[in-house]
């Protein structure tokens, strides 16, 4: 099911009737099993029908999470969201952003201006760039509409239609020729020598099937769809060449978020390890590391899917067992050569 907002008609701000719309298409939407696509361009709440606008926004965050984790939730963002608004997106499981043309925001520079006086455009307030790099909000960012589209559609292809099939295999595709032995040359020996984990993904996984999200938020951690064998599976790995693969606040934010999405809709989990430790600081500590931590740790715990973990290099201390170890229910544990 797909609902998109009409910038041409009220500037696409939501009022009663558009409520209704939507939440009537996401409730049939769970009744039969489907996918939820939301492309978001509004001004925000219709102002001249005061709270009925504002309830409106109710009834649609009420689904947001009735049918969290029930049906796959897609935003796609193609113009202004801003105020209330940006919380349906926000609850939802991915968020497409496009490069220039999409922003949101709970306040925007002009109230911004007004209260704190603080002078900030729309594009450094709440544009594409801070939320995949800084805030963590966009899952992934096209350069316009229509690869913002294509990108939805291939999320899709990742995962089943709701929560009780399973991901939809496709054909495997062959690596190519050496691909296999080019493997083994691609870890270093030496524990301080940083690596790019990607070229590791990239040649286990079927060819041209890597889809990573959140690929500039937090990339001390790499998180992406991929496939083995036709079959859809979710990826986390640590990324030696940066910050060394530590675990800090945002790689552990974002971890957790992507392996409960990744159980809600029964994908398989390979986890890739080489993770010295957390991030020490007195930063990491007050901003709550522990908590953030705590996280990823329980979303590891909790999951049902099939975990496989490859201990790629390093595998020290707490955050060796964070990262899907044995002892908090890994079902098959591997480790490369020069794994410590």
């Amino acid at each position: 099911m797909a609902f998109a907002q009409d910038a041409v008609a009220f500037g696409g701000s939501l009022g009663e009737a558009h409520a209704q719309k939507i939440v009537k298409g996401m409730e049939l939407a769970a009744r039969i099993g489907a996918p939820v696509v939301g492309i978001n361009d509004s001004g925000g709440a219709r102002i001249q029908e005061g709270v009925l606008s504002l309830g409106g926004y109710g009834e649609v965050f009420h689904r947001n999470v009735l049918y969290s984790g029930v049906v796959p939730q897609i935003s796609v963002i193609l113009g202004p969201c801003a105020g209330g608004a940006v919380y349906s997106p926000a609850m939802t499981d991915f968020i497409i952003m496009t490069r220039e043309t999409s922003h949101m925001f709970i306040t925007g520079p002009e109230v911004i201006r007004a209260v704190t006086g603080e002078e900030v455009s729309m594009e450094a307030l709440g544009g594409s760039d801070p939320h995949a790099t800084l805030s963590g909000v966009a899952h992934l960012v096209a350069e316009d509409e229509v690869a913002a589209l294509a990108l939805a559609r291939r999320l899709l292809s990742y995962l089943p239609s709701n929560n009780l099939e399973e991901p939809p295999p496709v054909p495997a595709r062959e690596p190519p020729p050496g691909a296999a032995g080019e493997l083994a040359g691609l870890v270093p020996v030496d524990p301080d020598r940083p690596y790019d984990v990607h070229q590791v993904i990239e040649r286990v996984l079927d060819p041209e099937s890597l889809l990573e999200v959140f690929p500039r938020w937090a990339p001390n951690l790499v998180t992406a769809f991929g496939r083995l064998g036709g079959i859809p599976v979710g990826v986390v790995a640590n990324q030696a060449s940066y910050l060394a693969g530590c675990l800090d606040i945002g790689a552990s934010e974002k971890g957790a978020r992507f392996v409960r999405t990744l159980d809600a809709f029964n994908v398989p989990l390979l986890t890739f390890v080489d993770v010295p430790g957390f991030l020490p600081g007195t930063q990491q500590e007050h901003g709550g590391i522990i908590r953030h931590g705590a996280k990823l740790l329980y979303a590891y715990a909790e999951a049902t899917v099939p975990k496989l973990t490859v201990i790629l290099r390093k595998a020290y201390g707490g955050a060796y067992v964070v990262m899907c170890s044995k002892h908090i229910g890994a079902d098959l544990n591997l480790a490369w050569p020069q794994a410590e």
